[in-house]
């Protein structure tokens, strides 16, 4: 049975005549791990300053629990937030930042050191209790700002791209930590980011958003596996997306070449959008391929070679764990299985929009 925690219902918003969201319907179930995924100006956190009260959407409403708590301003919502900037008070102890919130709701001297001691060890910074924020890493300082929205017991906690302004290891570091944070305390999580590899990594379930709509919803091996339309396609991962023609079911035209796929239920000689990923093309002697090109640039990724092979104008990119010469003439072959075929979108930003089941 469902437990739908919070809904967004028919929300829209605009600032200086621009429309920012478009009519954005959401249901989060209690004890999610959602990421709002998009490009810079996507809607995704003024969605999600919508739901924790520092905007009011210009129509809809939001629902806590069943309850309408639109007009509700912040601090009476249960919901905390964490920023990019992390917004700790530099005049005070990492323990007085997190008792800070404690403090404002007349908490016991007791009750506020318990919660303190537990925060600090969720968070792997015991004994960092005394120090002042301004000597923390990057990384301890988003912990502390994280253990201070904590131990308020919020239902929901928001996170608008916490790990921004931390680098590669540090970012992997607190993934993994956010990830074990929220499967101990149970509660809510609403993740916004930009960052394709940290919404894989994460989330149960992605909103993928553009232009203020939702392109897709579902968990991420759906949303890579199965994109809706180009746009999700291009922006989760790496993919080949080339125009191609339907003639029949799973036949599909690609470079004036014919090629098996699976897809039914297109048009006769519909224009398509073929979508393929890197890692499920692969480099065969030229006679053997479906597709016939030269090898024009070849990088090592570490776990693997990008290579790109030049098919009259296109440039397919290959990932592969065997190296080619550039300047040799390959072929490149393609399960049908991993062929994804979409239909043209009518407009720029039209909306598609598919939930896991």
């Amino acid at each position: 049975m469902s437990d739908v925690i919070l809904t967004l219902d028919s929300i829209s918003k605009s600032f200086d005549g621009e429309m920012v969201i478009d009519n954005l319907n959401l249901e989060i179930e209690r004890n999610e791990f959602i990421t709002l995924l998009g490009p810079s100006g996507c809607g995704k956190s003024t969605t999600l300053r919508i739901i924790g009260g520092f905007v009011k959407p210009d129509e809809g409403r939001v629902l806590f629990e069943g309850k309408d708590i639109t007009d509700l301003p912040p601090d009476k919502r249960n919901v905390n937030t964490v920023f990019q900037k992390y917004s700790l008070f530099p005049h005070m102890t990492v323990e007085e930042n997190i008792a800070f919130g404690l403090k404002l709701k007349k908490k016991s001297k007791q009750y506020i050191k318990d919660k303190i001691a537990y925060a600090l060890k969720l968070v792997n910074m015991e004994g960092y209790g005394k120090q002042a924020p301004t000597v923390l890493s990057g990384g301890q300082q988003q912990r502390v700002a994280i253990a201070r929205a904590i131990v308020n017991e919020p239902k929901i906690l928001l996170l608008d791209e916490p790990l921004g302004a931390l680098d590669l290891k540090l970012r992997h570091g607190m993934q993994r930590e956010l990830i074990k944070i929220k499967q101990e305390v149970g509660i809510t999580f609403i993740y916004v980011t930009h960052d394709q590899e940290e919404a894989l990594t994460m989330s149960d379930r992605i909103i993928v958003m553009n232009q203020g709509i939702i392109q897709q919803m579902g968990t991420s091996k759906s949303i890579y596996d199965e994109p809706q339309n180009a746009f999700v396609a291009d922006f989760i991962g790496d993919s080949n997306i080339i125009d191609g023609i339907m003639r029949k079911d799973k036949l599909v035209e690609i470079q004036n070449v014919a090629i098996p796929c699976v897809d039914t239920g297109f048009a006769k000689d519909e224009l398509v959008d073929v979508v393929i990923r890197p890692e499920d093309l692969v480099i065969v002697e030229e006679s053997a391929g479906f597709l016939k090109g030269m090898v024009v640039s070849i990088i090592f990724k570490g776990a693997y070679y990008e290579i790109k092979v030049r098919v009259h104008d296109y440039e397919w990119i290959v990932q592969s764990v065997n190296p080619a010469q550039i300047g040799s003439r390959v072929g490149l072959t393609i399960l049908p299985d991993n062929i994804q075929i979409m239909h043209k979108p009518h407009s720029k930003d039209e909306e598609v929009v598919k939930e896991d089941e």
